[in-house]
C-alpha cells in the first residue's frame, strides 16, 4: 500500500481551485465587456460567482478590474451621448432663436422708421388741407 501525502493532495485541490476562479473571473470579464455591462467589483463577483474578497484580496484580478472600470467611465455611455446632443441641440436652439430675435428687432425698428415717416407724411397732407381751406374761404 501507497502512503497518502495529505499536503500533495491539499496542494493539488487548492491549485485547481485557484484554476478554476482564474478561468471563472476571466470569463466573468469577457462577457461583460461583450455585452456592455458595467465592470466593477460587485458584477464581477456575482458574474463569476466569487466572493468581493477574493477579487480584493488577488492582486490580478484587482488590477484588471480596476484598468477596465477606469477605460469603461472614460468612455461616454449612450445616455451621456444623448444627453450631450441634447445639449448641443438646445445651443443651436439658443443660438437660432437668438438670431431669429435679432432679425425681427431690425425689422420692428425699420418699421418703426417706416412709420414715423408716413406719419409725417400724413401729418403734412392735414396741415396743407387746413392751410388750403381758410384761403378758399376768404
Amino acid at each position: 500500500m501507497t502512503e497518502y501525502d495529505r499536503s500533495a493532495h491539499l496542494k493539488s485541490i487548492h491549485a485547481n481551485r485557484k484554476a478554476n476562479t482564474y478561468q471563472k473571473v476571466d470569463e466573468a470579464l469577457k462577457k461583460l465587456i461583450r455585452t456592455n455591462g458595467k465592470i466593477n467589483f460587485n458584477s464581477v463577483s456575482s458574474e463569476a460567482d466569487v466572493s468581493k474578497a477574493t477579487l480584493y484580496n488577488n492582486k490580478d484580478f484587482r488590477s484588471r478590474i480596476e484598468t477596465l472600470r477606469n477605460q469603461q467611465s472614460q468612455v461616454p455611455t449612450p445616455k451621456q451621448v444623448k444627453r450631450e446632443m441634447n445639449e448641443n441641440n438646445k445651443d443651436a436652439l439658443i443660438a437660432s432663436l437668438k438670431r431669429k430675435n435679432q432679425k425681427l428687432a431690425e425689422e420692428n425698428r425699420q418699421l418703426r422708421e417706416q412709420l414715423k415717416v408716413a406719419y409725417a407724411d400724413v401729418y403734412k397732407k392735414v396741415i396743407r388741407e387746413i392751410d388750403v381751406r381758410p384761403s378758399e374761404a376768404g
